[in-house]
């Protein structure tokens, strides 16, 4: 697959589909990011044994540096397939530049292009709010193992595709 780039709306000069080669600097930035600790949360359980959706995850570079990363997976809540947004990561130095939400935003455009009809994602909701994203619709989705239910939050892609989210989210 050839890497398309996407117009960021952050200072940083591209957004690219994550490719192949791009992959171990995306896990050291994510350890960095997370830490060890990354592995027992429950947003691990949904990516273990799944494949990403390659056209909706992108790196960003800067001088060919990875610095910001943001994958998407085909999870099911209950018998509707959405998209699951993780993890988001953005190297130290990059922050509060409106990187993240260039890349969440640009992961949302591409779910929406690739016909999904919406993305749940856990985190923090003041944050995620500004990008669309809600806990309403997600009030009857269920995390597995451990969650913080109110971090469960969704984005509509199309007209009411957040509506009917209800039972416990799965691997697709």
């Amino acid at each position: 697959m050839s890497s398309s780039a996407v117009a960021p709306s952050s200072p940083y000069p591209s957004l690219l589909n994550e490719l192949p080669e791009h992959a171990r600097a995306v896990e050291v930035l994510v350890d960095r990011a997370f830490g060890p600790g990354r592995f027992a949360k429950s947003s691990e359980r949904l990516r273990e044994g799944n494949r990403k959706l390659d056209d909706c995850s992108f790196v960003a570079l800067d001088e060919g540096r990875v610095i910001g990363s943001v994958r998407l997976w085909p999870v099911m809540v209950g018998d509707k397939p959405v998209a699951f947004l993780g993890p988001l990561a953005v190297d130290a130095t990059a922050r509060s530049h409106g990187l993240g939400q260039a890349l969440v935003e640009a992961a949302c455009a591409a779910a929406a292009r690739a016909g999904w009809r919406a993305v749940l994602l856990v985190g923090d909701a003041p944050y995620f709010a500004r990008i669309g994203f809600s806990a309403g619709p997600a009030a009857r989705v269920t995390m597995p193992g451990p969650a913080d239910q109110r971090r469960v939050l969704v984005k509509a892609l199309v007209e009411g595709g957040d509506s009917g989210l209800v039972g416990p989210i799965r691997v697709a």
